[in-house]
Parts: C-alpha cells; sequence; structure tokens
C-alpha cells in the first residue's frame, strides 16, 4: 500500500525541485524525504525521480501519482475533517504560515491560550511571506496560511482555497521626531515626494504599495534604504536617515527620537485573510484557529 506521508514529500520534491528544498518546507531532514520516496519506490515498483543537473524531476510516473495521488490526500483530508466536525473534536496537528507582523500583532498572543484549551491540538508555527505562504497552502505544505494585500495590489488565492477576511490594518509614516512633518497630524504623497524612504525590499508587498501611494504625483519614492524587517525601519528613521511607511500591527513601541504621522490620499490600508485548502472547512481545529485569530483570544 502507498504511504501517504512518502506521497508528500513526492510532492514537496516536485514542488521546490530538490530533497534539500523539500526537507526544509516539511520540517524534515533531507536524508528522511529521500528515505521516504525510496520506501514509495520499492512500494510503487518504479523509478519516480531522475536527476537533472544539481536538481531532481519527477519521472513519468512520478508524475501519474503525484497527480493522482495529490486527489487521494485531498479527499482523505476532506474525510478528516469531516469525521473531526461530527464528533466536535479539536484535535490534530495544524501548520501556520504567517508573515512577520501578523505573527507578532494576532498569532503570539492567541497561540498559548488555545493550546491550553484544547490539549489535543498541536500547532506549527512558521514565518513566510504572502506569496510564499499562499503556495505552501495550496501544494498542501502548509495547512493554515494569514496573508495580506494592500489596497490593490493584487494577491492571487487559487480556487481551492478558501479565505477569510479576519483583521483590517493602517500604515503610518514614520519620520525623526525633528523632521519637518513631525509636528503635522496627517500627510500626503505629494507631501513626501522629495523624502528618502527606509523601504522593504524590490518585489515586496509593502514595496508595491509604497509605489502604488506616488501614482498621482508623477514621481516614484526615492529609496535610500532597503531592509526586511520594520524593526530595522525604526532603527534607520530614529538615526536621521529618512522616512519609512510601517503597519501599526506587530509593530514595536516607537522611540522617543521617532514620530508616527497618519497617511491618507490614499490611507495605507490592509486586509489580513486567513487561507486553507476548502477540503479542511469543516475541520473544527481550523475553524476554532479561525475564531481565535478575528477576536484576538
Amino acid at each position: 500500500m502507498i504511504d501517504l506521508v512518502a506521497l508528500a514529500s513526492l510532492r514537496a520534491v516536485d514542488t521546490h525541485g530538490s530533497v534539500t528544498s523539500a526537507a526544509e518546507a516539511l520540517g524534515f531532514t533531507p536524508s528522511a524525504v529521500s528515505q521516504q520516496v525510496k520506501r514509495l519506490e520499492k512500494q510503487a515498483g518504479v523509478a519516480l525521480l531522475e536527476r537533472v543537473g544539481r536538481g531532481v524531476m519527477l519521472t513519468d510516473n512520478g508524475r501519474r501519482l503525484v497527480d493522482d495521488g495529490s486527489r487521494l490526500l485531498v479527499d482523505l483530508e476532506r474525510l478528516e475533517s469531516g469525521l473531526h466536525r461530527d464528533t466536535d473534536r479539536v484535535a490534530g496537528r495544524l501548520r501556520i504560515a504567517s508573515f512577520s507582523t501578523a505573527m507578532r500583532g494576532l498569532v503570539a498572543p492567541v497561540v498559548r491560550s488555545l493550546l491550553d484549551e484544547h490539549r489535543d491540538l498541536e500547532l506549527t508555527l512558521t514565518e513566510r511571506e504572502p506569496w510564499d505562504t499562499v503556495d505552501l497552502v495550496a501544494t498542501g505544505q502548509q495547512d493554515l496560511g494569514i496573508v495580506h494585500s494592500w489596497g490593490d495590489v493584487p494577491l492571487h488565492i487559487p480556487d481551492h482555497l478558501t479565505g477569510a477576511t479576519i483583521a483590517r490594518d493602517v500604515a503610518d509614516v514614520i519620520v525623526p521626531r525633528g523632521h519637518r512633518l513631525a509636528g503635522r497630524t496627517r500627510v500626503s504623497p505629494s507631501d513626501l515626494v522629495d523624502e528618502a524612504w527606509v523601504a522593504t525590499p524590490e518585489g515586496s508587498i509593502c514595496r508595491q504599495w509604497l509605489m502604488r501611494m506616488y501614482d498621482g504625483t508623477g514621481r516614484a519614492p526615492t529609496i535610500a534604504h532597503v531592509a526586511m524587517e520594520f524593526d530595522s525601519h525604526l532603527a534607520l528613521v530614529g538615526a536621521g536617515l529618512g522616512i519609512a511607511l510601517i503597519p501599526r500591527l506587530g509593530r514595536s513601541p516607537l522611540g522617543v527620537d521617532v514620530v508616527a504621522v497618519e497617511a491618507h490620499r490614499p490611507v495605507p490600508t490592509r486586509e489580513i485573510t486567513v487561507v486553507h485548502r476548502t477540503s479542511m472547512a469543516h475541520s473544527p481545529a481550523v475553524q476554532t484557529v479561525e475564531r481565535a485569530l478575528r477576536s484576538g483570544r
């Protein structure tokens, strides 16, 4: 009989292109993933992977097994969710991926109470960017994803995933305390055209939103410094090296050297969404975690 855990590992190898990357995504060692694939090949009686350069790819038989087996995994997931629903049992292991500020502002405050209240529930937390999270949930490597989208910057959610908005967040312009705009109650992009920005990396959702804010000015923001973490943004702004657009959710307390000023025209607003596979819609564990994230307790 085909080993379903091994089948999930083979699917991860297909998604990530190597045993090492699949192992990292699944939380296994590369040796464990290799052994699972070899066991699956022995059970199936055919080769499932072939080496291509430094990576691997599925053979035709491996592709068939992943394609048909993925449907089997979805059916089993739907069956398990239904069984838990019928017993109203909040149990099992949920793998949750979240972007950093939601991890701090939404996930961390509720996890301990969830685990204390539901002793048969196990949560594994991973911090990832939204588009990575969607891909991981879509391919079965994570069960629940917390993602965000700014304004009209799209985040594609595949048809076999279900999403629900659980919160909305706003970003402020952070300036040094002695900055010319520090005494303003709010600012618009036209007030900021000559400013130097501390921004997230190119291609990130937050950087895309910052670029969109300037659409009506005929200019593009001047990016002076790039940093991944908003805590780094705060430190750089505090050192007088620029200004930054930082969300309120999960934001560290502001030091005495910086000031938050509201932005408008447009107001930088983002929707925070929980996504999961539709096959898990009836899972009491999924529903319980989603309610906790929405209510904050």
